[in-house]
């Protein structure tokens, strides 16, 4: 037994006339008549009293057709369903994530993929970018938004999504906040929290490299696991910070951001596996370029 059999039964019983369900099947109506005939022979049983009047269905007739219109539904939802993964419409997607990004892209690439693709479970982790490299590797993450350095390691590819100066965070009333800019070599005196302080390497080693490329070793007085930690302790004058440009979208009280002359900066990169992406990443990817337009795929 086939689906066209029940098919073809279906219509039969819509149309209780078989040279009308012929016509709807597009079909013409000796070969109609032959398969229900062969349907009946092999099931045992009649599904249909035919007189030159009139077609009704029996009761086999009536309990079968109840069934085969349910697996003809089940059969659709089940089509229907494997052109919507196809699409990039249904499934599941495991994004890692360094905190900084969560502060204004993430959110905004989230909000508009959920949008295009609400039936999309996303399942999202926060994590350094090492460990994110890792999970992309091994499959456990689909995607990373991770932070350069470090680099991307092989059998990864990476596009830059978003490319944004590096700014120093310090208390309010500090001598620092009185300037609208300063250099970097100008904090080698001050205190430093350096953020996280594990695992490492990770964004507290990016922070060390700047201090050392501007010519001084930061005198650092504490580490913190999260940069919202950093903040905090930036906030109670304990020290101050350098940060992503983006950690300024959290409001933090007795917290001053200012920029640094010359600007370095800092990219955030999505990471993927180093293959054709699925029709689900594709996707993914379409929406993540519309809300960082213009990125750069690394070399």
């Amino acid at each position: 037994m086939e689906l066209r059999h029940l098919r073809y039964a279906v219509a039969v019983a819509d149309e209780l006339h078989f040279a009308r369900a012929a016509a709807r099947l597009h079909i013409a109506q000796p070969p109609l008549s032959q398969q229900i005939r062969s349907l009946e022979d092999e099931l045992g049983v009649r599904l249909f009293d035919r007189t030159s009047r009139r077609v009704g269905l029996t009761a086999a007739g009536a309990a079968f057709i109840a069934e085969a219109r349910r697996t003809l539904a089940s059969a659709e939802r089940a089509v229907e369903a494997a052109r919507r993964a196809a699409r990039g419409e249904t499934g599941r997607l495991a994004i890692g994530y360094v905190s900084s990004a969560s502060y204004d892209l993430l959110p905004a690439v989230l909000r508009a993929f959920q949008r295009r693709a609400p039936d999309v479970t996303l399942v999202l982790e926060e994590m350094n970018s090492n460990e994110q490299s890792r999970g992309v590797f091994a499959g456990t993450l689909d995607l990373g938004f991770v932070r350069r350095p470090p680099p991307i390691e092989r059998g990864l590819a990476g596009t830059v999504v978003r490319r944004e100066p590096v700014v120093v965070a310090v208390p309010r009333g500090h001598a620092v906040a009185a300037h609208r800019a300063v250099r970097l070599r100008q904090l080698a005196n001050e205190p430093f929290i350096l953020f996280p302080a594990r695992p490492r390497p990770s964004w507290a080693d990016a922070a060390l490299d700047l201090c050392r490329g501007a010519g001084f070793e930061p005198r650092v007085v504490q580490e913190a696991v999260e940069m919202v930690s950093a903040l905090s302790l930036v906030a109670a004058g304990i020290g101050i910070a350098l940060v992503p440009a983006a950690v300024r979208a959290v409001r933090r009280p007795g917290v001053v951001f200012r920029p640094l002359t010359p600007a370095p900066w800092t990219e955030l990169v999505l990471i993927r596996r180093d293959e054709p992406p699925t029709a689900l990443i594709t996707r993914f990817l379409e929406v993540v370029a519309a809300q960082a337009p213009r990125p750069d795929a690394l070399p």
